[in-house]
């Protein structure tokens, strides 16, 4: 067997594959605007705050908006750590990987773990988000008979059809190779940062009042602490801004990925930020009225027709229906690259069939193909149970968030142990591409932090959040059961894979530090 060797640039690394194969490693081919699309396409804004502007808009009123960069501040620290750790080790199943040098082979299992388990779900979420934007381009594309909402049966089901279509769709264009993926991606957020220009100048020059609707708060007087919508309405920004990180997943099919890498993640954090910020700002003074419940229930959407009219509603759906389709490439891409990289260390069951790389395309494609069987299984869940569908696509966001410190947290260990780099040997004067220096402690710091409070604050059972209909007491505290589900099922999967694993990291003779 012939891989790619994940903490040098090009040189392969031979190893084992058990069953006689020569598979080749992954192809560079890259480049950086490659690199930055990766990341900016999963986030998406066009298609995440047009979906969750409503959820923040109906627990914190305009002063939600607040929440934005706060949550910014926070991932920001994440991602300059994420930046460091990728300058130093560009390598696919970027979490994983850094986790597993930085704690162990357990902590680094379980990272992965909950990574690809993440993944796995916002792509069959972000394929859901089709519903929302393609019936309202063209009644055609309702195969399903009756009402488009996604919360009616018949809406839930067309939105499974809808789906199934385009996780297919992006299948093929991922399988035939890293190459066409990018170019898919670039286009696409070419039309969306294009999109998302024109739509803020338009809602800017329709504005109905001044930016101090930023300090209203929606509630009436003596209806208590503003503290605890505050904090509710702040999963909207949370769920928005994860998976910048999709550009160091591509790290070992980037150029020059040290220098490459850690500047894609900025980037892509920083435009998604700032275009995000201007777009919720822009939508608060356009709508024709905070009071009427249109912008808790319905959100941008109803802002844009209201003001900019059908036809050109219309086109912007259009855009919106693109950066869905990239936003679920970019995704089922890195979820892919999680499962390759899980495999090729031996680590999750099946590993020989899911690391091999096509040697025509330079793609995992078998693991590519995976994820998509995965993700159409979870989709089937929307099929009359759109709750709990919700349900199991918020908790995802916390089980990422979740890997997220077991990167952030290790990383801030190794810094109080006096690395000069997390993942530098004792002593050694790291080779990176981007460096912190004497930033990376208190950087560090902020990460854990946040990425801690987050955790909680996603996971508490509220029952607005993921019961919000009643009736339903276990969705209340589905996070609860979520997170206990998967660890018992990411222990035992582990507990299989736990000597293959060691016996194949032992044979590619790579150091595992201890954590």
């Amino acid at each position: 067997m012939t891989t790619h060797r994940p903490d040098a640039d090009a040189r392969p690394l031979s190893g084992r594959s058990g069953d006689g194969d020569r598979r080749r490693g992954l192809r560079r081919d890259v480049g950086a605007v490659g690199a930055f699309a990766a990341g900016f396409s999963f986030v998406s804004i066009l298609t995440t705050v047009f979906q969750l502007f409503s959820f923040g808009y109906a627990f914190g009123g305009p002063a939600f908006f607040w929440t934005w960069p706060l949550v910014i501040a926070g991932q920001l620290c994440v991602a300059l750590v994420f930046a460091e750790l990728a300058g130093h080790t560009p390598v696919a199943g970027c979490i994983f990987q850094w986790s597993r040098r930085l704690a162990g082979t357990t902590v680094g299992w379980f990272a992965g773990w909950w990574m690809l388990l993440g993944y796995v779900v916002s792509v069959a979420a972000i394929a859901v988000a089709a519903q929302s934007v393609l019936p309202a381009i063209w009644s055609g594309f309702q195969v399903v008979g009756g009402d488009p909402a996604l919360d009616s049966r018949t809406g839930a089901t067309n939105a499974i059809v809808l789906g199934v279509v385009l996780i297919a769709l992006a299948t093929v264009v991922g399988g035939v190779g890293v190459k066409v993926m990018s170019v898919v991606n670039v286009t696409g957020i070419a039309c969306e940062i294009v999109g998302v220009v024109l739509l803020i100048a338009l809602l800017f020059a329709h504005a109905e009042r001044g930016p101090g609707v930023l300090l209203e708060t929606g509630r009436p007087p003596g209806s208590g602490s503003y503290v605890w919508p505050f904090l509710a309405s702040s999963l909207m920004a949370a769920y928005v801004m994860y998976g910048f990180d999709s550009a160091a997943e591509l790290s070992e099919e980037t150029r020059n990925p040290r220098r490459t890498t850690p500047r894609a993640i900025l980037q892509a954090l920083g435009a998604s930020a700032v275009g995000g910020a201007l777009l919720l700002v822009a939508a608060l003074m356009a709508a024709p009225s905070l009071t009427d419940g249109r912008l808790a229930s319905v959100g941008i959407s109803y802002v844009v027709t209201s003001q900019l009219g059908t036809a050109l509603g219309t086109a912007l759906l259009v855009v919106v229906a693109v950066a869905i389709l990239a936003a679920l490439l970019a995704i089922q891409t890195s979820a892919s690259r999680v499962a390759f990289s899980m495999a090729r260390d031996g680590a999750l069951p099946c590993s020989r069939f899911l690391a091999h790389v096509n040697p025509r395309t330079g793609t995992p494609v078998r693991a590519v193909v995976v994820v998509a069987v995965a993700a159409v299984l979870v989709l089937l869940v929307n099929l009359g149970r759109a709750g709990v569908f919700t349900a199991v696509t918020s908790v995802a966001v916390v089980i990422v968030y979740l890997a997220y410190l077991l990167v952030t947290v290790p990383a801030l260990v190794r810094r109080a142990r006096g690395r000069r780099h997390p993942l530098a040997a004792d002593g050694a004067q790291p080779r990176t591409g981007f460096s912190l220096g004497r930033w990376g402690w208190p950087v560090n710091v902020v990460a854990v932090l946040f990425g801690a409070l987050m955790v909680v604050n996603m996971a508490w059972p509220r029952e607005e959040v993921y019961d919000p209909g009643g009736g339903h007491w276990y969705l209340r505290f589905f996070p609860q059961f979520f997170l206990l589900g998967t660890a018992l099922a990411g222990t035992a999967f582990f507990l299989v894979r736990r000597r293959r694993f060691a016996e194949e990291l032992e044979h590619r003779h790579e150091h595992t530090p201890a954590g």
